[in-house]
């Protein structure tokens, strides 16, 4: 039996001098979809029930979804990047949302495991690229959750007739801004789901599947009620004629920069895709469910940003509660109304909370058992048939991040970790469909991806940094003939390796090509401390694998725990699986 690398001082100060032989070996290598489905599920103990359907993964994406998106993101995104034409931004958001939930699908439906896009980017482009993805998905669901609570308070605060800052936050003077309001409220709704989280998956689905449904009725009445009480002008007319007016008071740039704002909106039905594993019928199912929910909630989205735009100017919407916020400032007969929203909202909150966390400990669960962080978390619950160890875990990390962290501070950080999941999912899928390894060079494919997302960033830097004229249109132009030639020529030129048996994304490359761009181009509308938060948690990702994971990876390969790192469906596996 090999010595764990961890088992003395001195053995892993041994282990740590050879860390540049030991990442070539697990690293790059990449598993069989039969080890991510069987043997990887095993280190789990007890398997999770199969006891989903798709009315469940749509209530799930639904409830995940609205909670999160229009009653926290949407006042910020109109207030502060695209005024009334943020109802576009979340259209934007929307279809970028559904090209990715397209590849997932495709994923999800092969290999239906709870590890979501961990465990897709690991049979694809291996351990390192697999770790680096799902660590910043552990965090963005980590800190969505925590800004989503500090939301719940935003609105119960506005439900009880109550300010917020004085009398349900407190401020401790000696912290810095945006790290000095206490919020125990958010803290205590987590704790109080982390529980719920742990006893049951499917009576987590009835609660989840109860709460939505009212949760719809609520928003039908806020959408009716905003058009029949709203005014025109306001898509047009700001409160301060000083304030940049019309449709468009940011311009263009300022849609697609609430595009990125509002990109938050849409992390549920990724964690609907971490339900695989507990799905009957997972190829009939999943699609339903998963690409359903993202359609639904988008025009959902759409009509409730039209009605919060209608019914107060762009200038006068409250960024932390815009919907119960616009009935309190509007006419006094109608003030009422917004201590029902409220009420409504926090409640609409606490369905998108459930599913997120629910999602959050299955991926973590997934990474346990890959063996790159400890195996504890990879255990199921003999009685609960749930992730326990990882739900529990979570939860505590996520109180405490919401106890002290602004909204803003949270929000921008978790957009640019959800573009760069989300456009490292498409480019799996390509890779996936067009490189057999052993059978096919996968170079024509690293190529095609390389240059297209090369092109993609030029587009992008142009758009941002160019100013206006017709040599902008012109080098804009040229981007998009250049993209639209390279996909094309890669669609000729080089022939699929594989066929998806169940359910696969339709035009390929074009679909999960266009994702790219849209992921890219969104990145591009961040500012630049997103990009430093985001690089910071990246580099404390690799210092993490490089100490640890690596390590642990090559113990368990050692002493057979692990599986044998295969080539993806080479000839020889695919014989064998015959």
């Amino acid at each position: 039996t090999h010595t764990s690398s961890f088992s003395s001082p001195q053995i892993y100060l041994r282990a740590l001098s050879d860390t540049p032989n030991r990442p070539p070996r697990s690293a790059g290598s990449m598993y069989t979809s039969s080890e991510e489905t069987s043997r990887a599920r095993a280190r789990s103990g007890p398997t999770m029930k199969r006891s989903l359907r798709w009315h469940d993964l749509v209530g799930f994406g639904i409830g995940g979804m609205v909670g999160a998106g229009v009653f926290v993101t949407s006042g910020r995104a109109s207030r502060l990047y695209a005024g009334p034409a943020v109802v576009l931004s979340y259209a934007i958001a929307g279809l970028c949302a559904l090209l990715s939930a397209f590849c997932y699908t495709e994923f999800a439906v092969e290999m239906p495991v709870a590890g979501g896009a961990f465990s897709y980017i690991r049979v694809t482009f291996g351990e390192f690229l697999a770790f680096l993805t799902g660590a910043n998905l552990i965090i963005d669901y980590v800190l969505s959750n925590a800004a989503v609570a500090r939301g719940f308070t935003a609105y119960l605060g506005t439900a009880l007739g109550l300010s917020t800052r004085t009398h349900l936050r407190f401020t401790i003077r000696t912290l810095p801004d945006g790290y000095n309001e206490m919020d125990l409220i958010a803290v205590a709704v987590i704790l109080l789901l982390t529980l719920v989280i742990c006893y049951s998956t499917r009576e987590s689905s009835w609660l989840n599947m109860v709460l939505t449904v009212v949760h719809i009725l609520f928003i039908v009445f806020v959408i009716v009620v905003g058009f029949w009480r709203g005014e025109w002008k306001n898509f047009t007319e700001p409160a301060n004629p000083k304030n940049p007016g019309g449709f468009f008071p940011f311009g263009v740039s300022g849609v697609f920069n609430g595009a990125a704002m509002v990109y938050l909106s849409y992390i549920g039905y990724d964690a609907v895709s971490t339900m695989a594993e507990e799905v009957k019928d997972p190829e009939k199912n999943i699609p339903i469910g998963i690409s359903g929910s993202v359609v639904l909630v988008t025009v959902l989205y759409c009509l409730m940003a039209a009605s919060m735009s209608a019914l107060l100017p762009y200038d006068m919407i409250d960024p932390e509660a815009p919907f119960s916020g616009a009935f309190k400032n509007g006419s006094a007969g109608w003030r009422w109304v917004s201590n029902i929203i409220g009420v409504g909202a926090s409640f609409g909150i606490l369905t998108s909370l459930l599913v997120a966390m629910l999602g959050q400990a299955r991926y973590m669960c997934v990474i346990g058992r890959s063996c790159v962080v400890p195996t504890w978390f990879a255990k199921v619950n003999a009685s609960t048939s749930t992730p326990v160890n990882a739900s529990a875990f979570l939860g505590i990390f996520t109180a405490a991040i919401a106890l002290f962290t602004d909204l803003n501070i949270l929000l921008n950080l978790v957009s640019i970790g959800t573009l760069f999941v989300f456009y490292m999912v498409a480019n799996a899928v390509i890779y996936r469909r067009y490189v057999n390894h052993g059978a096919t060079n996968p170079w024509p494919t690293l190529s095609f991806l390389f240059c297209f997302s090369l092109t993609s960033l030029i587009f992008t830097l142009l758009w941002q940094f160019t100013p206006s004229g017709k040599t902008k249109a012109f080098m804009l132009g040229s981007c998009i003939i250049v993209a639209i030639f390279v996909v094309q020529l890669f669609h000729f030129m080089v022939p699929q390796a594989r066929k998806p048996e169940f359910w696969g994304v339709p035009l390929m490359p074009w679909i999960p090509s266009v994702s790219i761009f849209l992921n890219i181009f969104l990145l591009g509308s961040l500012d630049r401390p997103s990009y430093v938060r985001f690089g910071f948690f990246s580099g404390l990702t690799v210092l993490v694998y490089v100490m640890y994971s690596v390590h642990s990876s090559f113990d368990a390969e050692k002493n057979g725990s692990l599986g044998v790192k295969e080539c993806v469906d080479t000839p020889e596996n695919v014989i064998s699986k015959v």
